[in-house]
């Protein structure tokens, strides 16, 4: 009662900043998703309500009424500030911390083996250089020297040439490994995280396609790098992506990223835009325990079709949709999350790649997305005292080649 009487709670976008009694720092909690958490280190190691989270409940009132409905009163204004201390300090330390946990991340990468010829480069210094020179977001020849200082300080313990790092990335085995390390960059959130967005935008490319067209000859258009993804609406941290070197359809793609998101995170909201409208897709995201607000397209009706029959999901979220728009878009705004997560991505690692193959421009995608996930944790080592660990608690093995066949790499 004495920290709710303080004047010094705050709710940020996280949840609620409660200061610690000792007055070092501050800790996050939230109470909004089922289970209380905290992360100061009483709550981590019993599982048991702090202080902290009591502090919240105090001032968070709650009265249950004879109807069964239920009123929430806030006895403090509600506030969504900077933490400026925490986030000056993330930006400061930033380019040390990324070494450090990127280096976390690539030792569990097993060494594929090989049959024949000389022995090949370590593919987790592969991994950590290729990644590396995202973050950096210079040029495979410039980056030479950085790789070099990153062998002597004892980092990686080869530094690849960058005629073979740019084979490396041209190999089509290395998608699902970045894939592999993006979802367990993403694992330590895992108890923050529980209301999810998606979209997909594209990443623009050095090269162009060409074709004839009767009417107008012949003609050429820039391609891009079509990159769907899933994001937590807290942390803006990227739970599952698929990029492809062509365009491709939305909706198809909601249900991989759920599923695999639904692998490490609770889902209790997935927002998206019309274009992931389908019956389908509402059913995949009730069968993970989530509620799906995805607006509804100007052809559709409550009721079922001759092809499809009656639907209660559908019928219900339609009519959800129609009659209480208000409620609804408060849901369903939580999706511009996900436009943040392009728009940092492309505004800090550029929104266009250098690689001339499909392949490599998919990887190189990829290793944006896994530079601007690392961030992220960065960002909440000092916002919310996160001490991100990879590989464990059941953690999936990194997709890796057994057998690299090319003699090249």
């Amino acid at each position: 009662m004495a920290i709710a009487n303080s004047n010094t709670v705050k709710r940020n976008r996280l949840g609620w900043q409660v200061p610690s009694q000792s007055g070092n720092g501050t800790y996050i909690v939230n109470i909004d998703n089922g289970e209380p958490f905290c992360t100061c280190h009483h709550f981590e190691t019993t599982r048991r309500k702090c202080q902290h989270i009591y502090a919240v409940e105090f001032i968070v009132q709650r009265e249950q009424r004879p109807d069964g409905t239920e009123v929430v009163t806030k006895t403090v204004k509600v506030t969504y500030t900077q933490d400026w201390p925490a986030y000056n300090e993330a930006q400061t330390h930033e380019q040390e911390r990324f070494v450090a946990l990127l280096r976390d991340l690539c030792d569990g990468i097993p060494q594929p083996e090989y049959r024949f010829g000389r022995p090949r480069l370590p593919l987790a210094d592969v991994v950590f250089g290729l990644v590396f020179k995202s973050y950096t977001t210079m040029s495979g020849r410039r980056f030479t020297t950085q790789l070099k200082e990153a062998q002597e300080a004892g980092v990686i313990s080869k530094a690849a040439h960058y005629n073979s790092a740019f084979r490396y990335l041209e190999n089509p085995e290395l998608t699902p490994l970045l894939k592999s390390l993006i979802e367990q960059s993403a694992s330590p959130l895992r108890a923050v995280e529980t209301d999810f967005a998606v979209d997909s935008s594209g990443f623009a490319t050095k090269t162009y396609a060409r074709w004839f067209d009767h009417k107008y000859g012949n003609r050429t258009r820039q391609t891009w790098v079509k990159t769907h993804l899933m994001c937590g609406v807290k942390t803006h941290i990227v739970t599952s992506v698929e990029a492809t070197p062509r365009e491709s359809a939305d909706t198809v793609q909601l249900i991989p990223l759920l599923e695999t998101t639904a692998s490490t995170f609770p889902i209790n909201e997935v927002s998206a835009d019309k274009a992931y409208s389908s019956r389908r897709n509402l059913h995949a995201i009730q069968a993970m325990g989530g509620t799906a607000y995805i607006p509804f397209k100007g052809n559709a009706r409550g009721m079922g079709s001759p092809t499809t029959g009656y639907d209660s999901l559908w019928h219900r979220m339609w009519h959800y949709y129609n009659f209480n728009r208000e409620a609804f878009l408060g849901h369903y705004h939580k999706r511009s999350n996900v436009e943040s997560t392009f728009s940092m991505i492309k505004a800090k690692f550029g929104g266009a790649v250098r690689a001339k193959t499909p392949t490599a421009q998919v990887n190189e995608v990829l290793c944006k997305v896994l530079c601007h996930n690392i961030c992220v944790l960065i960002q909440s080592i000092y916002e919310l005292g996160l001490e991100p660990t990879f590989w464990t608690f059941g953690a999936k093995e990194p997709i890796a080649p057994k057998v690299l066949e090319n003699p090249e790499f």
